[in-house]
C-alpha cells in the first residue's frame, strides 16, 4: 500500500476546509446563525487546522531530508 504524502494530505484538507467555509457562509446567508452553520463552521476550522499542520509536518521532513542528504 503507497503512502500519502503531507503536501497531498495538507491540500485535501485545506480544499475541504475552503468547501466548509463556502457551505457556512452560504447557510448564514440564507437562515442565519443555526445550528448547521456552527456545525460547518467547526468542520471547516478542524480541517483547516490539520492542513497546516500536514504542511508544517512536509516542511520538517523535507529539512530533515536535506539535512541528512548533507
Amino acid at each position: 500500500m503507497k503512502r500519502i504524502s503531507p503536501l497531498t494530505l495538507a491540500i485535501i484538507y485545506m480544499a475541504l476546509g475552503a468547501l466548509f467555509i463556502f457551505m457556512s457562509i452560504q447557510t448564514v446567508s440564507r437562515s442565519g446563525w443555526g445550528f448547521f452553520a456552527y456545525f460547518l463552521v467547526l468542520l471547516a476550522t478542524l480541517d483547516l487546522g490539520s492542513g497546516i499542520r500536514m504542511l508544517l509536518l512536509h516542511f520538517k521532513i523535507k529539512s530533515i531530508q536535506k539535512k541528512n542528504k548533507k
